[in-house]
């Protein structure tokens, strides 16, 4: 609404502006110029009125960029099949979130990193990944749309920032569809003793291309994700179903697992002397006891052990995300969404929880085998046999990890093909099955094509990327959206008549009254309701215009702030952890900072909306889920940060060349929808005795 009253305005000045330019002055008797009696000329541009051009294009790309999408309260069917109940949800996001890694994680994390205090670690994460869950929780509640996050972002930050949530979230399904396909393909490889991978080495491998294509295609991988891509195609329903048969397997292996550990457990595990490590390894070398042994006990590594550990068992806690994209599918979605999100995180906490304490009770964890530390640990305790149920649940776990990967990919490019930042033919449904078919087809084949030529292993972290801005951008848009005076949704059928006749009149009063009286007329009523004791102290208790201004401000200073002190803690924690003048100095700085922008926002009032969830303890929750989320990126290498890069250059590319221009919301607020309104207007000429005469022909 905003922006078309805005287009409106600034069309309707450059109508006056052009009737003052072309005023017509009659001329007295011959002057120098031989002008007849009656003659008209034209009144030169003023000199500043292409500096002024510049400024008012500038500032409308820089609306076109920030242009936010205005949801419609008005019941509309939705073009997909509403057929998901909480149940189908909630087994969504476990199968997405509880893949392969609860098999292997807690191995390579409880060796090298934490020890028995693996549980900790997995703690922390959990409550990291928790706040992120409630902030889409409150998303799901206020806004029923397919798309996740990308919708979220275009709602509340603007069009350029919703592409690129966007653009890197297809990024993120792609890889992850593509590298869970081959750890199926491996997995299953590694059951029949490798005879598939030696075929295919032996018949048709590859030449070295130094880790960018794969030793061998793997046409197992390309085979399976096709056939999830046709059964994604296939209907909603029957891939729910599919979903829950294998993740309902994957949670009864993995509570038998659990058991198992209480059972044959042994707690003197978790409290390992350096006496027992040297009598079990016959090894006395210092520096090798404490690369891996530690100081023994439940958290040998000591607290930064832990620390690091969580950071890493965090990305265990990815996918849950993906219950966001099935708004339009889901029979109930402001209240299913939210359950679904909060209840697939807790059970995944207490899988992980349960696997990796059982894990650590079974066997010292010094000696578990990082890459299948299950099958170890049950041959340790006696228990051979049971490796074959922990093979089925890894198989049941990846491929629910695989579907939880394919199914929201479609779903945002085809919301975003719908609002046109994409190619539109990619927003087609299927009439019957009433899904995306054509989103799913292309999504499909080109993740299956990365799975068969590709080694993966170097872009895993571009995943990490995605998701973690993503999570950044909810929590964002949350804090926002709570201290704004207005809902999401509004038609506007009532207002904009009367915004369009105060714009006329106002621009007719511009025209009469001359340009610097206008300019005060705007300016004082905004030195009346703005001042610096409002960033403290609001004028009410409900939100106000100015006091969604102050927090929007807010957070996005704050965002910066996190993001230059999370950067010196991540290149310079060592000169900081020294005490180096300068570093410390600078964290200081930026925490003070943030702190003032943290007082700013918590002073300012909140709205009193009605959902059927909110984020609890605003605004600390999703502050310390940016910071997180922020700290996380900050970690990547130099190498994945260049490779974000490019992938970010090909998405601008289509961006400008493409969706800036075929943009659902700038075809909705276009300046020609209110051409009829200004046809009516015609120049005004000034006559013999200087009145002013309408429509007047030179």
């Amino acid at each position: 609404m905003s922006c078309s009253v805005a287009h409106f305005s600034r069309l309707l000045r450059e109508r006056c502006s052009a009737c003052l330019l072309s005023v017509c002055v009659r001329a007295a008797g011959s002057s120098a110029h031989h002008l007849s009696r009656g003659a008209f000329i034209f009144i030169p541009v003023s000199s500043t009125s292409s500096s002024i051009m510049t400024k008012n294009k500038l500032a409308s790309f820089g609306k076109m960029l920030l242009r936010r999408r205005v949801l419609d309260d008005s019941p509309v069917e939705s073009h997909f099949a509403r057929c998901l109940t909480t149940l189908d949800l909630i087994a969504l996001g476990v199968g997405a979130t509880l893949g392969a890694g609860v098999y292997v994680l807690a191995g390579e994390v409880a060796r090298e990193k934490a020890g028995p205090a693996i549980v900790l670690s997995f703690l922390i994460a959990a409550l990291s990944s928790v706040l992120a869950g409630l902030c889409y929780a409150e998303f799901g509640a206020r806004v029923p749309k397919t798309g996740s996050a990308y919708v979220y972002s275009y709602v509340t930050v603007g069009e350029i920032w919703a592409f690129i949530t966007g653009w890197n979230l297809i990024l993120s399904y792609v890889i992850g569809t593509a590298s869970v396909a081959r750890a199926w393909s491996a997995t299953f490889d590694s059951l029949l003793a490798q005879k598939i991978s030696t075929f295919f080495k032996a018949f048709m491998s590859f030449p070295d291309t130094q880790n960018v294509l794969a030793k061998y295609p793997d046409v197992f991988a390309l085979i399976l994700v096709m056939l999830l891509t046709g059964l994604l195609a296939f209907g909603v329903s029957e891939s729910a179903l599919v979903n829950k048969i294998f993740t309902g397997i994957n949670l009864v292996v993995l509570t038998f697992v659990i058991i198992s550990g209480f059972v044959k457990g042994d707690t003197a595990n978790w409290n390992l002397t350096v006496e027992d490590y040297i009598n079990r390894t016959n090894i006395t070398g210092a520096q090798k006891i404490e690369k891996e042994f530690g100081s023994g006990g439940f958290a040998p590594f000591g607290l930064n052990g832990v620390l690091s550990g969580a950071a890493t068992c965090f990305y265990a806690f990815v996918g849950f995300d993906c219950i966001a994209t099935t708004s339009e599918e889901a029979k109930n979605p402001m209240r299913s969404i939210p359950i679904g999100i909060v209840a697939s995180l807790l059970i995944c906490f207490f899988a992980y929880f349960g696997v990796s304490a059982a894990l650590t009770l079974m066997m010292p964890y010094y000696m578990l085998d990082k890459h299948s530390p299950l099958p170890q640990a049950f041959d340790y305790v006696g228990w051979g046999p049971a490796r074959y149920i922990v093979s089925v649940g890894s198989l049941c776990a990846l491929s629910t990890s695989l579907l939880g990967s394919m199914f929201p990919m479609p779903r945002v490019i085809y919301a975003m093909a719908e609002d046109g930042l994409l190619f539109r033919f990619l927003s087609r449904m299927h009439k019957k099955t009433k899904t995306p078919a054509l989103a799913t087809l292309v999504s499909g084949i080109v993740a299956a094509l990365m799975a068969f030529l590709f080694d993966l292993d170097a872009l895993v972290d571009l995943m990490s990327i995605g998701t973690l801005l993503a999570y950044t951008l909810v929590a964002v848009c949350v804090l926002i959206l709570r201290y704004q005076p207005s809902r999401l949704g509004s038609s506007g059928a009532d207002v904009k008549p009367v915004e369009l006749q105060r714009l006329e009149a106002k621009a007719v009063m511009d025209v009469d009254s001359g340009d610097e009286y206008s300019q005060d007329m705007e300016t004082i009523p905004l030195k009346k309701r703005f001042s610096i004791r409002m960033l403290v102290q609001p004028i009410c208790d409900v939100p106000t215009k100015i006091s969604g201004i102050i927090v929007y401000s807010a957070c996005g200073t704050i965002s910066v702030l996190f993001t230059l002190l999370c950067l010196v803690l991540s290149v310079c924690l060592e000169q900081v952890a020294m005490g180096h003048p300068l570093f410390i100095c600078l964290v200081v700085l930026l925490s003070v900072l943030s702190t003032v922008c943290i007082v700013v926002i918590w002073r300012q009032p909140q709205s009193k909306e009605a959902l059927t969830f909110k984020v609890p303890l605003l605004p600390i929750l999703p502050l310390i889920s940016i910071f997180v989320n922020i700290y996380l990126m900050m970690q990547m290498s130099g190498a994945t940060w260049i490779r974000f890069a490019v992938w970010m250059a090909i998405g601008f590319l289509i961006y400008f060349a493409y969706g800036i221009r075929h943009s659902s919301e700038g075809k909705n607020n276009s300046p020609q929808k209110f051409e009829p309104i200004l046809q009516g207007k015609k120049p005004i000429y000034l006559a013999e005795d200087g009145s002013e005469n309408e429509g007047a022909t030179p």
